[in-house]
């Protein structure tokens, strides 16, 4: 049943939205931007450990989120089904749906780690050496058992955002920072340079790319655990108490609007993980130069995503409240935002791009092609931070199928020929590779900001209405 916006319903003004909306995406946004420094920090810390070390973290966590991507995707199905029953006061609904999330993030994650073992047997075929093949497969060896337990805390992220409780969300990712950067220098390094006070550690091997990953796994564990006593010591919202058994119509439904977000997700990050598979076969100071470019540009795309996901609760509180005009004052405020501040992170990296060089500890051989790239990304930062909060807005207002499209269209219809062209054909190597890559987000976001301003001209409608 169609129910439109009436003239009744209260509108606010966008400075009041701004407002509000920077009170949802600050925790957020932090939240997403610790996700990406922790990856940041793997590479900082792991670029000392040599080229090849480097370069086989790039492609493992690569891989990882190639295969992964599709499993964040399909959990983020649940945005726009609990941030609607939210704003249709329907906390009974939401309950039941964080439940069902557990068992999605349970069932999703084993199938997930089993898929991501059998990736590394594809790079040998785009000659990537050996030696960085190995390091690939340990890497995915000891991050691959907190795939079940990253989709979990995504679901968990899922609602705490919904109820605008973010804080657990900051708690946990400060602590995942702190003790990602002491367990990565200790399990890449080892323990025995350590004063003699450390005891114990100071038995602990150094496990190069595998202590890496290892430290991140512990990472995500903490960070689960942590949300979770967080929402059980506050308690949920509704009073009904919901079946802890899986639903498979619950399981369904999510899944009909996550599974066209892990298919953009996974284009997405699949094109990134492309591109730095294609940097491999150029060397390993290429593929390096790329995941250390990647790894700032994550940090901050992140916290456009942040921007997005708070856009996304916001939209959906208003779809699910039929206030269509809210929504798109939502959706715009959010795109404004996020281009703000991807416009400064581009200013960053075009005025440091030696400075950031210099701070990932770029090797030698490295160094000259890191700059050149983090000023590629200067270029495309406003264009990924439009297309990043695109996703999130279009998702509360449970449009998802289009995003997919326009990433399919835009990234491998585009940017990947425009990758070949530049990179191969005109010899341009691995700076080539990323103008490629600029084309494909370019055109996503213009085709994301035009769906959305098409969608909240007229009537938006809640998925369960």
């Amino acid at each position: 049943m169609t129910i439109a916006a009436t003239s009744s319903q209260p509108v606010k003004t966008y400075r009041t939205e701004l407002r509000e909306l920077s009170r949802l995406a600050v925790p957020i946004a932090i939240a997403q931007g610790g996700q990406a420094l922790m990856g940041l920090v793997d590479t900082l810390v792991v670029g000392r450990a040599g080229t090849s070390a480097l370069a086989s973290v790039g492609l493992g966590n690569g891989l990882f989120f190639a295969v992964s991507g599709f499993g964040m995707g399909l959990m983020m199905g649940f945005d726009p089904l609990l941030s609607q029953a939210i704003g249709a006061r329907h906390f009974d609904r939401a309950r039941a749906l964080l439940w069902q999330g557990g068992w999605m993030s349970l069932f999703a994650g084993v199938a997930l780690f089993a898929l991501m073992l059998l990736t590394p047997l594809l790079l040998p075929l785009a000659g990537i050496a050996p030696e960085q093949v190995d390091g690939a497969r340990d890497y995915l060896l000891w991050r691959g058992p907190s795939m079940p337990l990253m989709l979990a805390f995504l679901t968990m992220r899922s609602y705490l955002q919904s109820t605008a409780f973010t804080r657990p969300l900051v708690v946990a990712t400060v602590a995942a920072n702190v003790l990602n950067l002491f367990a990565d220098i200790l399990l890449v390094f080892g323990g025995a340079d350590l004063p003699a006070y450390f005891g114990p550690l100071r038995a602990v091997p150094a496990m190069g790319v595998a202590g890496s990953a290892l430290a991140t796994s512990l990472c995500t564990g903490l960070q689960l655990l942590i949300v979770l006593w967080s929402v059980r010591a506050r308690g949920l919202e509704g009073t009904a108490r919901p079946t802890r058994r899986p639903v498979w119509a619950d399981l369904a439904q999510a899944a009909r609007v996550g599974i066209p977000i892990g298919l953009h997700i996974t284009a997405e990050i699949g094109v990134f993980t492309l591109a730095g598979v294609l940097a491999g076969g150029l060397g390993a100071a290429s593929v390096g130069a790329h995941q250390i470019a990647i790894s700032f540009a994550s940090v901050t795309f992140t916290v456009a995503m942040g921007i997005g996901n708070a856009g996304s609760v916001r939209v959906g509180w208003a779809v699910g409240a039929h206030n269509t005009p809210q929504a798109r004052v939502s959706g715009f405020t959010a795109f404004a935002g996020g281009a703000g501040f991807m416009a400064l992170g581009g200013l960053v990296f075009a005025l440091f791009p030696h400075a950031l060089a210099k701070l990932a500890g770029a090797p030698e051989d490295v160094f000259p092609l890191v700059v050149p790239l983090l000023m590629v990304s200067a270029v495309f930062q406003v264009f990924d931070g439009v297309q990043g909060v695109g996703a999130g807005v279009l998702r509360g207002a449970g449009d998802t199928r289009f995003t997919f499209i326009a990433n399919m269209v835009g990234h491998y219809a585009i940017g990947l020929p425009l990758t070949l062209l530049l990179g191969f054909g005109l010899g341009l190597g691995v700076v080539g590779i990323w103008w490629g890559l600029c084309a494909g987000l370019v055109s996503v976001a213009v085709a994301l900001l035009w769906r959305f301003n098409r969608l909240s001209a007229g009537t938006l409608r809640p998925l369960e209405a």
